[in-house]
């Protein structure tokens, strides 16, 4: 069986072809249709068509599955929460499935991301696992014995528009919440957070890749934001683990390559958790950027 993901993104769309043992065979990826509905479509559709041509699935059609930044409404079958805007009210689904004559699958970037890592990434084994995106926002996926879990609600693992645990919250999120971890542990939360600390000249428009390397060369006032960083995401994380109890946490993003998250936070989330020891295992991705599009393909089992 030949499988093929998709990750439809805002600015590009890229498709990946597995082979039975989830080999890559063929990897394309091509600039989204700024704005059109239609010519996304059209773009999804081609690149299906031209990875069977080129690697072709035994006569048969090959499994397509897309990854979205947004989610499919349960109620109508339209998307909806999509930063690609123009997929919103849209049946994206239905249309593709017209298109292409075929089932297909459609399931959020980063539920994909953590059935990428669950299947035959970082989380590979465990029964339970749950994939983390600290990036440009905050999202996760819940994956239970292989199988993406997804919700009555379609919205399984979104914790990052949940209230951080003990802050004072006066920011608003860009979804009529206050206080949203996302505003807290997101990049741009943590560049924000920075500022403030810091004060507006020394902070500003520092990236959170330099609070890093200034931090780790002995400035003092990178180095406290890291360590207020650190103990927000133990926070946020011990709420999923007293909830999820997973076996695994997978972090995925650009502050996933923070590399002293993985030593720094698990000793901090002890505090937070209701249980005498946490056998929880806090893991780096192993895919990387490739598990979106990965874990579209695998939405095939």
């Amino acid at each position: 069986m030949l499988r093929t993901g998709i990750d439809l993104g805002g600015s590009k769309i890229e498709i990946i072809a597995l082979g039975d043992e989830g080999e890559e065979l063929l990897r394309e990826r091509v600039a989204t249709p700024q704005g059109d509905y239609m010519a996304t479509l059209r773009a999804v559709a081609d690149l299906v068509v031209a990875a069977e041509s080129r690697v072709g699935a035994g006569g048969a059609a090959a499994s397509v599955g897309i990854g979205i930044p947004g989610a499919e409404s349960r109620v109508s079958g339209l998307i909806k929460n999509a930063n690609s805007t123009c997929l919103i009210g849209k049946p994206l689904r239905h249309d593709l499935q017209q298109l292409l004559a075929r089932e297909v699958r459609i399931a959020n970037d980063a539920n994909c991301f953590a059935l990428s890592e669950a299947v035959d990434g970082a989380g590979v084994g465990a029964r339970v696992v749950f994939g983390v995106i600290l990036g440009t926002g905050v999202g996760g996926g819940i994956v239970i014995d292989g199988k993406l879990l997804t919700g009555a609600n379609a919205i399984a693992g979104e914790w990052g528009h949940n209230p951080l645990p003990g802050e004072h919250h006066q920011d608003s999120c860009y979804c009529g919440r206050r206080g949203c971890i996302e505003l807290y542990l997101s990049g741009p939360g943590l560049a924000r957070d920075h500022r403030r600390s810091a004060g507006e000249i020394a902070g500003d428009d520092m990236s959170p890749e330099a609070i890093v390397q200034r931090a780790a060369a002995g400035d003092a006032q990178c180095e406290a934001t890291l360590q207020r960083y650190e103990a927000r995401l133990a926070k946020a994380l011990a709420t999923v683990i007293n909830i999820l109890d997973p076996d695994v946490i997978v972090l995925g993003g650009g502050l996933s390559n923070i590399d002293r998250l993985y030593s720094n936070v698990p000793r901090l989330w002890g505090q937070h958790v209701f249980s005498d020891q946490v056998a929880t295992r806090l893991l780096k991705h192993r895919h990387g950027d490739s598990s979106g599009v990965r874990g579209a393909a695998w939405l095939w089992p």
